[in-house]
């Protein structure tokens, strides 16, 4: 399976190993419309809470919807591997999927 994609982002190591996470959208989603351009949490939210047990119920609502927003794939590459590919924001790209053939029982 072949799918088509533009590198979205581009993002260095959280933990600061070296390797760097791509984010990136699919061209089909692109072409839709589907995904308008927001920062990477999405549009901040405000929500009150009145106890407690309010806040710990809404909060799993309230980060689900951070950056979810259309379909995101990420990569995570090694340094090696994102400097030899030259890589950029806006790019496109192309993601190859194929299953491994196992032989034997």
């Amino acid at each position: 399976m072949k799918k088509e994609y533009v590198v979205k982002s581009i993002d260095s190591a959280p933990d600061g190993a070296p390797y760097v996470v791509i984010s990136l959208s699919s061209i089909k989603d692109l072409k839709e419309g589907t995904q308008s351009p927001q920062p990477a949490f999405g549009t901040p939210k405000v929500m009150g809470f009145s106890n407690m047990n309010d806040m710990m119920k809404d909060l799993n609502k309230m980060m689900g919807g951070m950056g979810a927003q259309g379909s995101v794939t990420q990569l995570k590459l090694e340094m090696h591997e994102y400097k030899d590919m030259g890589l950029s924001v806006g790019d496109k790209v192309f993601l190859d999927l194929t299953k491994a053939e196992t032989l034997g029982v």
